[in-house]
């Protein structure tokens, strides 16, 4: 969609996965705020990171190899160790951003 510049609606937007949904204006906000409340729930370093590469305007094989080296630094972390063991004991994980 980038290299061609179609021009698509909501509807088809959310059949291919471009967007999570769509909803009507005066739901727009209170959705916003639900999804915010998801991210918040996840690893702080790993959504910090992932913003940064969304936010950086790079060539493809820079972004690979930078997605690569900070997938890298996300195993280095604390939060990582609680991802797995809230994973294996069937909880919530409680990040803390280390």
């Amino acid at each position: 969609m980038i290299l061609t510049g179609k021009i698509i609606d909501a509807k088809e937007a959310a059949s291919i996965g471009l967007v999570n949904c769509v909803v009507k204006d005066e739901e727009l906000m209170t959705k916003a705020e639900e999804m915010a409340q998801v991210i918040a729930q996840k690893g702080p370093i790993a959504v910090k990171m992932a913003k940064t590469l969304i936010n950086e305007n790079q060539e493809i094989e820079r972004g690979l190899e930078k997605e690569i080296n900070l997938f890298a630094r996300c195993f280095a972390t604390q939060d990582r160790v609680e991802g797995i063991n809230a994973f294996l004991e069937k909880r919530k994980p409680h990040f803390k951003g280390v």
